[in-house]
């Protein structure tokens, strides 16, 4: 029987793909099989696009700010990952930004920047992307939202509302494209040793406060949330249809 969880031929955009969790989820698709394009900020692609092309895989990078992303961005970052690789098979939604602070004094600017790269973009990705892979009759979307997206956290309140919303996209898409053969699927990581949780980590007290209520006892790596990705967007998660698999080292157990 053929490997179900081999990616030979895929092409997939990654969003956010330099660094981070969103590095792990390129370099793990390219592992797999598939050619990568990723998108970037502030964050240099070389290293990551060097790693996929030394599997024998191709992967471009396309610099993109999602902050204010309009119809014509998205359509436009998804047209470059189609035209480069020659088509597009998998979508993943990864590219966040998080701000920390108290509500009562939160901007309602830095509430609106979060919502738009968290929130706004993935939908507009998203539509991009399904627009074709409704078209084709096939496609994978993943979507990267959080433990987040369960709870409310503490001192994130845009971050928190942005990851409960997009699980309630992902299953509001599937609705729509299931039947199309668009398998639309989420990951809910948790803690995650990543540029996110830099403050979180730094601090002594909360990071101890963290490690003590996560079974497993440690932050996860960011190749550790990688794993839910490629199974997500291979054939063996045919008939996953918004689902959401939570990658959080028994956070939400507790």
């Amino acid at each position: 029987m053929a490997n179900p969880f081999d990616l030979t031929g895929r092409r997939a955009l990654v969003t956010g793909g330099a660094t981070g969790i969103g590095k792990g989820i390129a370099l793990a698709l390219a592992d797999a099989g598939a050619d990568v394009a990723l998108t970037y900020r502030s964050h240099a692609p070389e290293e990551t696009i060097a790693k996929i092309e030394t599997m024998g895989r191709k992967a471009v990078a396309v610099k993109a700010d999602f902050t204010g992303m309009d119809e014509p961005a998205a359509g436009e970052v998804v047209g470059f990952a189609a035209d480069a690789l020659g088509g597009l098979d998998i979508l993943v939604n990864n590219a966040g930004i998080i701000h920390r602070g108290d509500s009562t004094d939160m901007p309602f600017e830095d509430w609106r920047r979060v919502l738009s790269v968290n929130l706004d973009s993935v939908w507009l990705l998203s539509q991009a992307a399904g627009k074709r892979m409704v078209g084709q009759g096939s496609g994978k979307i993943v979507i990267v939202s959080s433990v987040l997206g369960s709870q409310g956290g503490l001192r994130v309140p845009a971050y928190a509302s942005s990851k409960h919303a997009v699980l309630g996209l992902t299953k509001a898409l599937c609705n729509e494209w299931a039947g199309h053969g668009v398998n639309v699927n989420a990951i809910a990581p948790g803690y995650t040793a990543t540029d996110n949780t830099q403050a979180l980590r730094d601090d002594p007290e909360r990071s101890m406060a963290l490690l003590e209520r996560i079974p497993a006892g440690r932050f996860a790596e960011p190749h550790e949330i990688a794993g839910a990705a490629v199974f997500l967007a291979s054939d063996a998660a045919a008939y996953c249809h918004g689902s959401v698999v939570t990658v959080d080292g028994g956070w939400l157990a507790r």
